[in-house]
This record gives C-alpha cells, structure tokens and sequence, in this order.
C-alpha cells in the first residue's frame, strides 16, 4: 500500500502568561469628519522596558489599507480631527511631561503646541479649527521651575480636602481641572473657566460660540460626590450660566447640531449607592426650556459600558453622539453580559440597537453624515479589533474588521471553549455564567475547577476576551465566572439587591455557581477553589470564612474590614451610600458584613495578593487579614507587588502581571492538582 504524503497540521500551542506580551489592544477610534479614514491607537507592552506605549494608525477605507502614523517608544492618545480632515491632534506623554502635538494626516512633521506638568481630557477642535479646547489640571511639580527640586520629597504634606488622593494617581494635585483653549497658530493658551471646583467634560457649540462643562458646586463636592451641575459659557469668555437639571450625575454632554440643544449622560438620584440607579441619555435646552428628561425612562439597563475583563481598564463614563440630522443620540449600554451600541430618537423611550450581540463594543466614533459606526471590538475569542458597520439599525450584519491586531490568538493557540449559561440560585432566579474548559477537554476525565468572583460589585463578566481565565484553563482547569445579583446588566433591582448589606444574596447566588460546578461529570467535586480580585476579593473571603467545601482560595485587593476601608481608601467614606450610613451610626452593619470577624472559620489555604500602592482597597486591607490568621495558626501566604495600584491584573506593569497569573496557578496546582 503506498504511504500517504499528507502531512499532519502541527499542534497549536496553548495560551501562557507570556502571551501578554503579544497582544496589540486598540483603546480608542476616531472617525474622519469625512467618514473616509479611521484612526486609531494601538497599546502594546514592551518586554525589556516592562512598560506599556501606544501609537495612531490611520485606516483609508476607500483604499482598504492601515498605516501607523506616529511612532516611537512614547503614548499617543487622545486623537481630534480638524474640522477639514487636513490634521490630527493628540496627547502624548513624553520624558515625563505631557503635550499636545498637531500633525498633518498626509503626512510631515509632528508640532508641539504645549508642554506641561499635568493631566488633559476632552481634546477637541473648535469648529473653525482655529484652536483645541480641553480640561486641564497642572501638577504641582509644574510650578517648581529647578529640575533638582522636582525630584525631591516635599518637606510635608497639608491636608485640607476629603479627596487628597486617588488610585493609581497618588496625591492629587492642589489645582483643580479647568477648560482651556489653545491657539493652534501660535500656541496661546488661554483659561476658560476659572474657580475652586473643577469644570470638566468641555463641548464645544457646533457654531462655536458657546462652550458646556459639569462642575460640582455643592457644599463640599467630595462628600456630595453625586451633584454635578451642567453650565455654558461663551466661548471668547463671559459669564457662566447654569443651566438646570435634576439633582444627581452629568456628565459626557453634546450639542445637538443644530446648536439648540444638550444631550448628556446621568440620572436624578443624588444619593445613590455605588452604581445602582440607571444612567440614561437625557436632553435639556441650552436655554433651560424644554427642561431636561430623561430620553428613556423605562429602559432598565445603564446606557454606559460596565464590562470589565483584563484587557484594559472597565469602561469609565461614557459618550454621547447626534446623528447629522439631529434626530438620533448613540451611546454604549450594558445588558445581561454584553455591551452593545445602541441610538435613541430624541423623541421615542426605545433604545435600537445597532451593533448587537454577544459583544463588548469598548468605544465608538461617528461623524460626517454619521452612516458608519467605527468601534473597538472585542468577544470571547478576540482580544480586540477595529470594526466598521453601517449606523442603522442592524448594523452589526454589515460589519467588517479592518484590523487583525491579534492574529496570534486567533490563528496560533488553541484557545479553550467558552460558553455562555444560565443557572438557577437558591431561589430559582436565573444567574448568567460563562464556563471555560481546558483546550484538551475530555467530558470522561475530572478536572479541578475555579470559581472566579468579578469586582465592582457594580460590574459585569462580559462577552469579551478574559486572558485569565484561558490561561487558568490552559493550565488543566475548568474556570467559571459568573454575574451574581448586586452587579450590573441586569437592571437596577439586580443591582440593588445587595445595597446596604453585601453577603447575603450575592454569597448565596456564588454558592449557587459552586454547586452547578459541583454537578458536572467533569468537574471534580472536591478539588474546586475560588478566587477574586476587589469586591470580588472580599466575597473571596466572606465565602471561606462561611464555608469550607473549597480546597484552596487566592483572595485579590481584597476587602476585609469595612470600617478600617471607609478612612483608608480613596474613596472609603462613599460607603455610607452603600451601607445605609457610616460607621459611627450603623456600627453593627459594617461588622456583620466585613469578613474580618469570620476569619475563626477559615479551613481553606488561602494566598493573599496586594499591590503596595493600591488606594482602592489599601494593603492595610491585606495586612489585617494575613496578621489574622497566621496568629491564629491558619494556611495563609502573602504576595505583595511593589508600585502597583488597585488595577493591576487590568494595566499594571508587564512582568508583575505576568507574575500574578502564575502565583495564582501555582497556588492552585499546590493544593488542586493530583500529585
């Protein structure tokens, strides 16, 4: 018999946690105002200078080809058309300052219009593309002039404000965000706005006369962190005028095209908990008249992004744009694990949908006659592409990717099946889950199991690329995550559920996951452990101090002791929302639900992973729970990560995230794999 030349495909590889090195993540879009090019940043990590940069590549979509625009070791962001399509703006961070270049599209030499100490938001050109406007704020090493200086500790630090430090931003500066202008001609920087609050999310007018902004002017913005105000100014400088809204969130808003008009992001509740009332699209007159309302009232779902995955930061805020005719307003919005684009008429309570699905739509960009949707895209199999689509109704079927960033996940590794499910919790509500088996799954052997818990709590696993959880499942482990009650995508009564006392439904719904686990044929029943990072992190530990059917734990920036958190992290004092007050008056609830008391009850090997500089939840935090119990005599080990803040699995530096991944592996191999 002759042999056969057929040659057999060699195997893929699976995914490691050195594959993070590979990934080219697109974190923001900007359609031309012609709709004829697309440009986009693409964030990459540097291996030897363990650090993350990001350049502009332009899309010619008549030629069908990309091309970068900017290059170099340096993190370009923040892109703005000029109204003719003739230059682009952006933000970079260079040697340590901050800039904003202007670069003709066609190509030529970048020009640096400014350089500071400071942070920039809201880039865009004013219609006549004369200048920039932006917000604002300097440094306080911007105002020492000796280089040396700069470089020095201050002798000390006067506290005066609630608000003095923030995550991953260190001690915030003592000047406020203001809007500017930029004179792109010869590099004039004029001040808009002016006071002790900061003015932020600056629009310009379509005519260029008036320019809108949010600022908190209540008594003390930091602890009435919800009253935000929407105000307009001239645009050449007058007086400010506040135009009325409810009491509550404004922010991302947008002139309508026609000028008469204000679309913006927010909702009416003031005292909300963390994140539980709808944000919605609202629209008010730029005079006041029509008053401001709420565009879709009966829509329970947020219109802002509320995924989260490790392949950059959760979406924060979000954005607002008009349809050239001034009849549709499209946003980003969250439901039942998938973030979708959706427009609103500025007449009809009805969301459409336009790019739908099991999806994660990160960010989006319309313009010119707004035909096309350009998007950052991402899905269970995809780390995240460039996507265009038509910006009617079912758009999504037309769509195209323009970019193939990541061609190693797809084509070189062997990634493991993910698949969405529903399963019932204690009391028969459904719970959404995603289940990841190892990539040589065989339904006739057993496999250790991972119960992973997200953060927030207000946020959502999603139909979107989870590195984790594929390298965890490369690794020989089936890892389940799911979306318990008192997170989002599933409207405000899911989100409240927890509201003024964390432990309970949630703990129960998590249990619920652990026991759908448990009834799997493949899935070893005693070798199943669970893991979480921030709230996530906390009912890591609430579940090992009620329960001992885990064999091991690995608990992240985690939360143990409520009321230590309210005076230690950046924004501890907000847990009087969460919890129906603050320590001093409701003692007794903040005890009952801080896990810290329970950890008598701990039986489960547990590694604890901190970064040092995490604001957030405070390595105080982490310290409290390892002192605990090792005195007490329990399996405990602590892996501390120097420099880094609360978001470290998300964006913290390269090499320390690599280590993360495989303490967490390593942790669960010692105690869940079969010697």
């Amino acid at each position: 018999m002759k042999k056969s030349t057929r040659r057999s495909s060699p195997k893929k590889p699976f995914i490691s946690a050195d594959d993070l090195y590979a990934l080219r993540l697109p974190t923001a879009v900007k359609i031309s105002p012609d709709e004829s090019r697309v440009a986009y940043t693409v964030e990459r990590m540097d291996e030897k200078k363990k650090t993350y940069f990001s350049n502009i590549h332009i899309y010619d979509i008549a030629a069908g080809e990309s091309k970068q625009f900017t290059f170099g070791d340096h993190s370009d962001r923040a892109v703005a058309w000029s109204p003719d399509g003739r230059f682009m703006a952006f933000v970079s961070t260079r040697d340590k300052k901050t800039g904003i270049y202007v670069m003709p599209v066609q190509g030529g030499a970048e020009r640096q219009l400014l350089e500071l100490d400071g942070a920039v938001s809201g880039l865009q050109y004013t219609p006549d593309g004369a200048h920039l406007v932006f917000a604002l704020r300097y440094n306080d090493s911007n105002f020492i002039k000796d280089e040396e200086e700069k470089k020095k500790a201050p002798v000390f630090r006067h506290i005066t404000r609630l608000e003095y430090k923030g995550d991953a931003q260190g001690f915030l500066p003592k000047d406020r965000f203001q809007v500017y202008a930029l004179n792109i001609a010869d590099s004039g920087l004029r001040q808009i706005t002016r006071g002790k609050r900061d003015n932020l999310h600056p629009c310009i007018s379509p005519d260029g006369k008036l320019l809108a902004f949010v600022s908190n002017r209540s008594k003390d913005p930091d602890i009435e962190g919800l009253k935000f105000d929407l105000f307009v100014v001239p645009f050449k400088g007058g007086r400010e005028k506040l135009i009325r809204t409810p009491a509550g969130p404004v922010f991302a808003p947008a002139f309508s095209p026609d000028g008469k008009t204000i679309a913006y992001l927010g909702h009416d509740n003031p005292n909300d908990a963390w994140g539980v009332t709808n944000t919605h699209v609202w629209i008010v007159g730029v005079n006041g008249s029509p008053r401001a309302r709420d565009l879709m009232p009966t829509w329970d779902r947020m219109a802002i992004d509320q995924s989260i995955s490790d392949m950059g930061e959760m979406g924060e805020g979000g954005s607002l744009s008009w349809s050239s005719d001034g009849r549709r307003i499209y946003f980003t919005g969250s439901d039942t694990g998938a973030t979708n684009l959706f427009y609103i008429t500025r007449s009809d309570g009805k969301p459409t949908r336009v790019y739908r699905g099991p999806c994660h739509i990160k960010a989006y960009s319309i313009a010119g006659k707004t035909k096309t949707v350009a998007c950052v895209y991402s899905d269970l199999t995809t780390p995240g592409e460039v996507h265009m689509c038509p910006a009617a109704f079912g758009g999504e079927k037309k769509a195209k990717a323009i970019t193939d960033l990541n061609r190693i996940i797809r084509t070189n590794r062997k990634l493991g099946r993910t698949r969405e499910l529903m399963f019932r919790s204690f009391d028969g509500t459904r719970v959404q889950g995603f289940l990841v088996t190892p990539p040589d799954f065989k339904s006739t052997r057993k496999y250790p199991a991972i119960l992973q818990i997200h953060g927030g709590p207000r946020a959502q696993y999603a139909f979107s690329f989870f590195h984790e959880m594929q390298y965890l499942a490369a690794k020989g482990y089936v890892v389940f995550y799911t979306n318990p009650r008192g997170g989002s995508g599933r409207g405000e009564t899911w989100a409240d559920a927890i509201a003024g006392g964390w432990g309970d439904l949630d703990y129960k719904d998590c249990m619920a996951a652990a026991d759908w686990l448990e009834s799997q044929k493949y899935v070893d029943s005693k070798r199943i452990g669970v893991t979480g990072g921030s709230y996530g992190g906390y009912m890591t530990n609430w579940m090992i101090g009620h329960t001992n059917r885990f064999r091991a734990a690995v608990t992240q920036r985690s939360v143990v002791n409520l009321r230590s958190m309210y005076g230690s992290s950046d924004i501890g004092w907000e847990l009087a929302r969460e919890f129906n007050g603050h320590p001093w008056n409701n003692f007794e609830n903040y005890e009952h639900c801080s896990p810290l008391p329970y950890m008598k009850n701990v039986k489960t090997p547990v590694l604890i992973i901190h970064s040092e500089q995490d604001l957030r939840c405070p390595i105080e935090q982490a310290e409290q729970m390892f002192v605990t119990l090792k005195v007490m005599g329990k399996t405990v080990e602590m892996v501390r990560f120097p420099e880094e803040p609360h978001g470290l699995s998300r964006h913290g530096r390269p090499d320390r995230r690599v280590a993360r991944l495989e303490w967490i592996r390593k942790w669960f191999d010692r105690y869940m794999k079969r010697k």
